[in-house]
């Protein structure tokens, strides 16, 4: 959790100083330690790989199945799709 806040709290000042990419970059890391969090909690593991989709998985399979659940796994999934674009398809974040 700790890893989760530190880069939420770096995606802050990045913002800050309108560096859009490097907050949006650090603000898919949080959500993606935040997840992590959540595995160790709940099942005593975590993602290792590189493979950011294993975290998903992972916490699907240890989280309640409700609407509000289904959500905000989708909504990780989003997180970790704008991680594909800015990191290995070159696209910048902006503002918007």
């Amino acid at each position: 959790m700790r890893v989760a806040e530190h880069f939420h709290d770096a995606a802050k000042d990045s913002l800050e100083l309108e560096y859009w990419t490097a907050a949006g970059v650090l603000i898919v890391h949080s959500a993606i330690a935040f997840a992590d969090a959540l595995c160790i909690q709940q099942s005593g593991q975590k993602s290792v790989g590189p493979n950011h989709e294993e975290t998903v998985s992972i916490l699907e399979d240890v989280i309640a199945t409700s609407e509000e659940a289904t959500a905000a796994l989708n909504q990780l999934r989003r997180i970790m799709e704008e991680k594909t674009k800015v990191s290995y398809l070159g696209e910048l974040y902006s503002p918007e």
